[in-house]
């Protein structure tokens, strides 16, 4: 399936219960299709994975191709360059979130990112900070208590942040750490 046809599926699957959900999160109307995320990824089960199909799909500028074009992108082929334009054009917290669970965070450097992003005044990089966080907490096994120490500390650090996106993720991330066996 190419690109064009992809989003003729899209088209197909579209539902106004979704669209009307999508735009409710910010969303610009006229940039959502109204396609679930469990439609999404029926779709990307299909597709496969291939960089040159997810840049094609995220730059149609759909918020569900998008979607879609994190689940098709290949972690191994994929740099750091191209993870910071793809963040740099994210405008909503799934999409942030989408995004940092389903690609970033299955990168075996994903760490760089928070450690760079958690100083960052853009706010979806800062959200997204503290969502590989709050990720990894709950995902990997292997983070030493050193790291969550870490984590914690710069939980610290933005704990009274204004931004309510970025207050959100660093109350999951403190949150998803608070349920560790620190003991195992």
């Amino acid at each position: 399936m190419g690109c064009k046809e992809i989003m003729e599926e899209l088209q197909s699957r579209a539902s106004e219960k979704y669209k009307a959900n999508v735009v409710r999160m910010g969303i610009p109307e006229e940039y959502c299709i109204g396609v679930s995320t469990g439609e999404v990824r029926a779709i990307a089960k299909k597709v496969g994975k291939s960089n040159e199909l997810a840049f094609e799909l995220w730059n149609t500028g759909y918020h569900e191709a998008k979607l879609l074009a994190v689940l098709v992108f290949d972690k191994k082929h994929i740099t750091h360059a191209d993870i910071e334009t793809l963040m740099d054009e994210v405008v909503s917290w799934d999409l942030c979130d989408h995004l940092c669970k389903n690609l970033i965070a299955k990168m075996s450097d994903y760490e760089d990112f928070i450690d760079k992003w958690s100083k960052s005044a853009h706010t979806y990089k800062k959200r997204a900070a503290y969502t590989l966080i709050a990720t990894a907490a709950v995902h990997n096994k292997k983070l030493s208590v050193d790291a969550l120490d870490g984590y914690l500390e710069q939980i610290k650090g933005d704990s009274d942040i204004e931004q309510d996106q970025v207050k959100k993720a660093v109350s999951w991330a403190l949150r998803e750490i608070g349920k560790r066996d620190f003991d195992s």
